[in-house]
């Protein structure tokens, strides 16, 4: 009896060493990919919850593919109500791994076969770097996953030496429920459906369960999954409360429909496996488990609106404006995190850009104050966000994202601290050329804000660009004019003075304001790939990023480029 206990344990832990191994090893793969494949394809319910089955059937985690969900629904990318049909997504997408079992692990037997697998994805692992070691991880827990189903099977056939079916709870209404808090209990110790599932499998496989009993307990394993998901919000944003009560709501009233239909459920998922699949059980529960996932997709996809407004209204947003999106649970996920910095630095230079434009054109109240205290500690607050964001283990095109997210922050933190000089702005009103300059600048940073704040567009930095480059100029021609003149004693020392201050003022601003723009605009990856191999051709070494690199110096302000 010893080795049977320690069988099936074994079974499962390997089972679950495979399932961390190849998750990992996809989830570094996949990297920007999940960013891409969520912005592209969750443009309506449907495609979204097809995204979501996608994502999760291919790296074998839910879980990465809700973090990612929340940090596109931080980032302002992802509308609530496409994120619950990913939600609804990944649900579907977990029930793949019962095909792969029944398919592979119970039928085929492959375990023994894929050995020299493991060898060769361990030994890539070891001795080469990025994506090879990454591939290898990936296989390496591709094999130990099927090892473990044997080992695993092997032990569910010699546990149903000595137990029989029929001391487990039966198919009445007592012992069907009983049996669901089984599978809930499973799900929990085990933290994965995917394992407690396989678990399930091996057992009907080896005829320890019977198949009545191993659906009941699938439904308590589906269940299972919510008690992570509220674990996993407890604490976090009000995106991550959000996704996860709308999944506790999906899985419980999708397990609630299927329990109360249970017998004839099962009875009519059993008759069609068997004219498709030829009565194999553990086929059977695997189409059961996608069946009643499916039956959950079909009553809710019809009402996502308006259930994703329901969840909206009972999490409200809360705490600051600015920053209410940033969230820690994102850092698992740096690429997703970098994506939520972004969006709020947009948030935030919009919101200064609108400030001001209204302090160009002679608004008093933004001009002595207005919103400056909140996007001072927005800005302090997102800075202390990105310290805390993994650095690239590269330096190819998140590396280049995240230092342009850094440069941006620096601007925005500069243009913050030389917003408010009311006797540069008083000069500047007072001269009717200083004017004009101030007034074509607020229109730009009106163009920008909207800009900024519709998804579809990018911030113009090349017109942002165009206007600080003649501004620049501007200044520099009029300057010895200005000297001169008081020289003369044809203009007051102290206006000019004052007029000198307000064109340095302006040009400050202004260029402030291109070089955030200009950062904030999304590079794709031939624009980092040129800016790398201009690093490269200038003789500056490549290097992977530091904590100091998030606090650059400030430099002069010129014109470098940066």
């Amino acid at each position: 009896m010893f080795t049977v206990v320690t069988s099936v344990l074994g079974g499962v832990g390997l089972f679950l060493l495979g399932m961390i191994l190849m998750t990992d090893g996809l989830k570094a793969l996949a990297g920007d990919a999940l960013r891409s494949i969520l912005s592209k394809y969750t443009t309506n319910r449907w495609s979204a919850v097809g995204a979501g089955a996608s994502i999760t059937a291919i790296v074998q985690s839910s879980s990465a593919t809700t973090v990612a969900t929340i940090g596109f629904v931080s980032a302002g990318l992802l509308p609530f109500t496409n994120a619950v049909g990913v939600i609804i997504g990944a649900n579907l997408g977990t029930t793949s791994t019962g095909w792969l079992v029944s398919l592979l692990g119970l039928k085929l037997n492959v375990g023994q076969l894929l050995l020299p697998v493991i060898g060769f994805g361990a030994f890539a692992k070891l001795v080469t770097r990025g994506r090879l070691a990454q591939i290898g991880q990936a296989l390496a827990g591709f094999g130990v996953i099927f090892v473990g189903i044997d080992v695993l099977q092997g032990g569910m056939k010699e546990l149903a030496v000595h137990f029989d079916p029929s001391t487990w709870p039966q198919a009445t209404l007592g012992g069907r429920a009983l049996l669901v808090l089984i599978g809930v209990a499973m799900t929990v110790v085990m933290q994965s459906s995917s394992a407690a599932v396989a678990t399930t499998l091996a057992a009907l496989s080896g005829g320890t369960i019977g198949v009545d009993q191993a659906a009941a307990l699938v439904v308590g394993q589906n269940i299972g999954t919510t008690v992570t998901a509220a674990i996993a919000s407890i604490g976090g944003s009000v995106s991550a409360k959000r996704t996860g009560l709308a999944h506790i709501i999906f899985n419980l009233v999708t397990a609630g429909v299927a329990f109360a239909v249970l017998p004839w459920f099962t009875h009519g998922v059993e008759e069609f496996a068997e004219d498709w699949v030829g009565g194999d059980h553990a086929l059977t529960i695997a189409a059961f488990h996608t069946a009643f996932n499916l039956l959950g997709a079909a009553i809710f996809l019809p009402i996502l609106p308006q259930y994703a407004r329901f969840i909206e209204n009972r999490i409200k947003l809360k705490g600051p404006r600015l920053t209410q999106h940033l969230d820690t649970s994102l850092l698992r996920v740096p690429a997703v995190a970098v994506e939520a910095v972004r969006n709020v630095l947009k948030e935030i230079a919009a919101t200064m850009y609108a400030g001001l434009a209204k302090t160009l054109e002679g608004d008093k109240k933004w001009a002595h104050g207005g919103d400056l205290p909140e996007i001072a500690e927005a800005l302090a607050e997102t800075r202390r966000f990105l310290q805390r964001i993994p650095p690239p283990e590269t330096t190819g095109f998140e590396f280049r994202r995240q230092l342009s997210t850094i440069h941006a922050l620096d601007h925005l933190e500069r243009l913050a601290e030389d917003f408010h000089e009311p006797v540069s702005l008083a000069a500047a009103r007072r001269n009717a050329s200083l004017r004009k300059v101030g007034e074509d600048l607020a229109d730009l940073l009106r163009t920008l804000v909207k800009q900024l704040r519709d998804p579809a567009l990018e911030p113009d930095d090349q017109l942002a660009e165009q206007f600080s480059r003649k501004l620049a100029e501007d200044r520099r021609t009029a300057r010895p004019a200005i000297l001169e003149a008081t020289a003369a004693q044809r203009v007051d020392a102290e206006q000019a003075l004052h007029e000198l201050a307000a064109q340095r003022w302006l040009d400050r601003l202004a260029y402030h304001v291109w070089r955030s723009a200009h950062h904030l605009r999304e590079m794709t990856r031939r624009e980092a790939k040129q800016a790398q191999q201009t690093s490269d051709d200038a003789g500056a070494p490549t290097k992977i990023i530091k904590r100091e690199d998030l606090a650059p110096p400030k430099e002069a302000n010129a014109h470098p480029p940066d």
